[in-house]
């Protein structure tokens, strides 16, 4: 009965909204304002009241015209996110779930470090992409998430951070959903967080995650753009990456691998390898010698994730010693390698997890 009154909503809610005014790249907002007969600038003083002055609605923006105003108020909506859950860690990690327009809800996820405060954003409801460690996966893929509900999140944890005189300063595009899968927008949202204008994160503070859609793994190298990229990786042979991730049958390790030559050669920048470690599958001394020799000699970096334990799937969690064993293996043949730093363990840290336990509906 509630997915249907979601569903029910969500059409209602498509008939009556307005585009977020939270999509718009600088170019398109300044030439939307030269189409309605207004001075450049103005795009300017509408994007500082946006992402500077964090304003909620147009009657805010005093220095425009009365006129500009209700234009915009006709034609934008200023995208809100309904917190739903915040759950805070012991650690500072704060997890959110967030409820969209149409009822369906996704997870924000703010990690502090002593380098500053990041967040981790969401693409997409749901996933499709079936990765069979993944919460996010559950009940598939609903939609893809327009630029402006990503922004929107941004803006949504920067609120909280004003309160305490912070500031987001780096972003990962690594929560529910698989960027590459909602590419454009993935794309617009890229240029309005690193603007300058706008909320003025460094492109080298923000790291996009794909599992390998390998078509855009070659668009994104030639987009020029100085962003950190990530593979979800997750296994050394095509057999086992393929039993722990599908997408490996539609694009198999080898061409990844092709697919990441050529995007270290095009952009001359560093691949990090993100490689999720599960008790007794993937994280013995011999999957540590293989992945070695897959990328020995590239310009790359291993993160070793000890995996959150997710109660809808089957794996369990390598024990420390064999975190590290697996750590020394690596080091041996000269790739560089880390253990990332765990966040929230002792809330619902892994990604999807808050929402299949919160939204059962959307998750079945």
């Amino acid at each position: 009965m509630e997915q249907t009154n979601i569903a029910k909503q969500k059409k209602e809610e498509t008939v009556s909204r307005n585009p977020s005014i939270y999509s718009l790249t600088f170019e398109q907002l300044k030439d939307w304002i030269i189409e309605q007969g207004e001075k450049p600038f103005r795009a300017t003083q509408i994007y500082e009241w946006l992402y500077q002055k964090r304003a909620t609605d147009f009657s805010e923006m005093t220095n425009l015209p009365k006129t500009l105003r209700e234009k915009l108020s006709e034609h934008f909506d200023i995208t809100t996110l309904k917190t739903l859950v915040k759950q805070t860690s012991k650690d500072g990690t704060i997890k959110f779930l967030f409820e969209l327009h149409d009822g369906y809800s996704i997870e924000t996820v703010l990690m502090r470090h002593n380098y500053g405060n990041s967040i981790c954003v969401t693409t997409q409801v749901g996933c499709r992409i079936g990765c069979t460690f993944c919460a996010s996966t559950l009940g598939g893929l609903k939609r893809h998430l327009e630029a402006g509900e990503i922004v929107a999140q941004v803006v949504k944890v920067q609120k909280a951070l004003d309160e305490q005189g912070e500031r987001v300063s780096s972003i990962v595009v690594m929560g529910i959903g698989e960027p590459f899968d909602n590419y454009d927008e993935l794309i617009k949202f890229l240029k309005i967080v690193n603007h300058s204008k706008g909320l003025n994160i460094g492109a080298r503070h923000i790291t996009v995650s794909t599992s390998g859609i390998i078509p855009k793994i070659y668009q994104f190298a030639d987009e020029g753009m100085q962003v950190n990229f990530a593979i979800s990786l997750h296994a050394p042979t095509t057999e086992l990456r393929t039993k722990l991730m599908p997408i490996n049958k539609a694009y198999p390790l080898p061409k990844l691998m092709d697919a990441v030559r050529y995007y270290i050669e095009k952009t001359g920048r560093r691949v990090t390898f993100e490689y999720g470690l599960f008790g007794g599958v993937n994280d013995q001394i011999e999957h540590a010698e293989q992945l070695a020799e897959l990328i020995k000699g590239l310009k790359c970096h291993v993160n070793l994730i000890p995996v959150n334990y997710v109660p809808e799937r089957n794996y369990v969690r390598t024990p420390r010693d064999q975190i590290f064993a697996f750590e020394r293996a690596l080091k041996k043949h000269g790739i560089n390698v880390t253990i990332r730093r765990e966040h929230g363990h002792d809330i619902d840290a892994a990604c999807g997890q808050l929402r299949a336990k919160e939204r059962k509906e959307e998750t079945r």
